[in-house]
């Protein structure tokens, strides 16, 4: 599962404590940092630099709350881990 976000967003920073809580692993990438992240974001969000934005399995979310994430996420088969911040990744240019 990817989050795409950026610094000094309030939603994303919410996000990621939200999954990080419910231990999921992810791989955080800065879309300020990474130019092609950026693009990716801006094909899902109608032109639009909107984060958080969320890959999970194949499905892109836009502004999700952690509850749905975690949700779609148990239905793709991603298992939740302890909640110790061990799964926390970030990935930057």
């Amino acid at each position: 599962m990817t989050v795409y976000w950026r610094k000094g967003c309030p939603y994303c920073a919410s996000l990621r404590r939200g999954l990080r809580r419910a231990g999921l692993p992810t791989v955080d990438v800065d879309i300020w940092s990474e130019p092609t992240a950026a693009a990716f974001v801006r094909g899902h969000a109608g032109g639009n630099e909107t984060v958080p934005t969320v890959d999970v399995a194949g499905t892109v979310l836009v502004n999700p709350s952690a509850r749905t994430v975690v949700a779609l996420a148990e239905g793709a088969g991603i298992t939740t881990g302890p909640s110790s911040g061990g799964w926390f990744r970030r990935r930057t240019g």
